[in-house]
């Protein structure tokens, strides 16, 4: 059987799910209703966290199909995945056209000389415009320095949600057979390489069995792989160890099957070699020379893991010790290549990553887990190259309606950011700007303030550039409580008038939990949310007023994140996540309102 791999790229919410998942319902890999993003934050986020393998098989050929995040803190995903297929399918939304994102993993894929397949998805939305998408797609292509192969590039029109494609406009269709027509007709042939050559393969992901230790997702590129093997690990730099392989898998939709063997230009995934890591060559010959490495960007963003020292702390976690934070953390950097982990100092874990989603993911996928921690502000990391001081930069794309422009470039400009380019449409705008990763900190939530809710703000990495100085973000200072107890409505009804609140009635909070923050001031104010009315025996007209509570805005962990201060913790447990000062504060220094 004939084997073709291919990756499905596209910038965040611009269906590339939903049509693997199309993909494979039509060709009976999977039942109705079953989704590649099987994981509940995925499916609560409505976005792919995780790239995950799965197979089709069409026309007597199997077709494997790696479905990669679009979001661009998981970019290190997707720079793993394109080092092991053949072709992509670049999925791009007939309305936004290309989104940084777009540009992110076309860049890579054209790079590595990949020929892609260009599918113009969402053709069923009423403001859908194909043609000038293709324009817009064509032009990003000859931006990005694509050949003239690569430019020449097949179109497919579709509709992930109503699983159908077509070639030309004007063409009938009732489901996705021009896009598997497509794929078998441009996508190259994997299962080429000979069989009896020395085995040669390639982790591009990670996998992690309670039973089987570490697994590693690979590309066979020469020879055939089989249970019971002795290797030879190879290093990008030439270093060699042994080891033993104990049981391989393929992929059969979604599912992955145990195999006795696997030919060139299958994607496997093999257990037995505990110490594997991406990039490195397993073959059986000691003499073959290493694969070209894969490389990853580094992160550019990092905090700090503490344990959970709060009033309220051991309350709600099953795990709050120091070591069994760091085992869990190890265990992530098993599989989590795209996230850093310091384990030098004693009383904490310096964790970096891509992005506070990136992270934030982390942290919430920990507390589910019933672990308790605590973690400083994020903070950009900073380089020095050749002698000078340099942080990360991004590119940010907002689209959002005409009237709430200046408001954007207002706050942006700000933030250290320079506009590059307005493109106007009917009702909206689109606005690029470049700027430090550092003024979009604690601005998302901002943005949707500012734009009603109405704006979409996308950016992606594009290199480190020379330091920038200082930035004046934090135009608000924190609520803290100077007292612990039960909050009551008639405190919290004239601490509204101050600022925002976090909490609502009845919350339970403690001396120096941040409760809220102040808009008229960066000062930091101390207040006792639990003052309650006063009695008298005085009728007034007023007397008896009721109160009117202002819903409180809910901390997440990437709300949290957004508006902690520098010197705050973030405490996240199983059913709660707080704001807190360090340090405890002495009542005779508060003041009430």
């Amino acid at each position: 059987m004939d084997i073709r791999n291919i990756a499905i790229i596209a910038h965040v919410d611009h269906g590339k799910t939903t049509l693997t998942d199309a993909l494979m319902r039509q060709t009976g890999a999977v039942a109705e209703g079953i989704s590649m993003d099987s994981n509940a934050l995925e499916q609560e986020r409505g976005i792919t966290i995780y790239s995950k393998n799965a197979s089709i098989t069409y026309k007597g050929t199997k077709i494997n199909i790696v479905d990669t995040p679009g979001h661009v803190d998981f970019g290190s995903e997707v720079e793993r995945v394109l080092r092991s297929i053949d072709s992509v399918l670049l999925v791009v939304d007939s309305q936004e056209g290309p989104m940084p994102q777009t540009r992110f993993v076309l860049k890579k894929s054209l790079e590595l000389e990949l020929k892609p397949i260009v599918v113009i998805n969402k053709i069923d939305k009423k403001t859908a415009d194909p043609n000038r998408c293709v324009e817009q797609v064509l032009e990003l292509f000859f931006e990005l320095g694509a050949n003239e192969q690569q430019a020449n590039f097949p179109i497919v029109y579709a509709s992930g949600r109503e699983g159908i494609a077509k070639k030309n406009l004007s063409d009938e269709s009732h489901d996705l057979t021009p896009l598997l027509d497509t794929i078998l007709e441009y996508v190259p042939i994997a299962s080429h390489a000979s069989s009896e050559l020395p085995l040669k393969l390639q982790p591009f992901n990670l996998g992690y069995d309670n039973f089987l230790g570490r697994l590693a997702i690979s590309r066979v590129y020469q020879g055939t792989v089989r249970p019971g093997q002795s290797v030879f690990v190879k290093k990008p730099n030439g270093d060699t160890r042994t080891g033993k392989l104990t049981k391989i898998f393929t992929f059969s939709g979604l599912q992955k099957q145990e195999t006795n063997a696997a030919m060139p230009g299958d994607i496997v995934m093999v257990a037995g070699l505990p110490d594997i890591d991406i990039g490195e060559t397993v073959t059986t010959d000691m003499n073959e020379q290493p694969l070209p490495a894969i490389a990853v960007d580094a992160p550019t963003l990092t905090l700090n893991v503490f344990v959970n020292n709060s009033p309220f702390a051991g309350r709600e976690g099953v795990y709050v010790t120091s070591r069994q934070i760091r085992e869990r953390l190890k265990r992530e950097r098993e599989v989590n290549v795209g996230l850093h982990i310091d384990f030098s100092q004693s009383d904490a874990c310096v964790v970096s990553g891509r992005g506070e989603l990136h992270i934030a993911i982390l942290l919430e996928i920990m507390r589910r887990e019933g672990y308790e921690m605590q973690v400083s502000q994020p903070h950009v990391i900073m380089r020095e190259i050749d002698g000078v001081v340099c942080e990360p930069f991004e590119q940010v794309v907002v689209d959002a309606p005409v009237e709430y422009q200046g408001v954007v470039i207002e706050k942006l400009s700000m933030r250290g950011f320079i506009l590059q380019n307005m493109h106007p449409t009917d009702r909206t705008v689109r606005l690029t700007f470049e700027g430090p990763t550092r003024g979009l900190l604690g601005y998302r939530t901002m943005f949707i303030i500012d734009t009603k809710g109405e704006g979409i703000l996308s950016q992606r990495f594009v290199g480190f550039r020379p330091y920038i100085g200082e930035i004046k973000k934090r135009a608000v200072g924190s609520m803290v409580s100077m007292a612990t107890g039960k909050t009551l409505g008639y405190a919290l009804a004239n601490l509204q008038l101050r600022g925002m609140l976090y909490v609502g009635a009845g919350v339970e909070v403690y001396k120096g939990m941040v409760i809220g923050n102040t808009l008229k001031s960066t000062r930091e104010m101390r207040v006792n949310p639990m003052k309650g009315k006063e009695m008298s025996n005085v009728r007034t007209p007023l007397g008896d007023e009721a109160i009117v509570l202002t819903p409180a805005y809910e901390l997440t962990i990437e709300r949290g994140l957004e508006v902690m201060a520098e010197d705050e913790y973030l405490e996240i447990t199983p059913k709660s996540v707080r704001l807190r000062k360090p340090h405890t504060i002495p009542l005779q220094q508060g003041y009430a309102w």
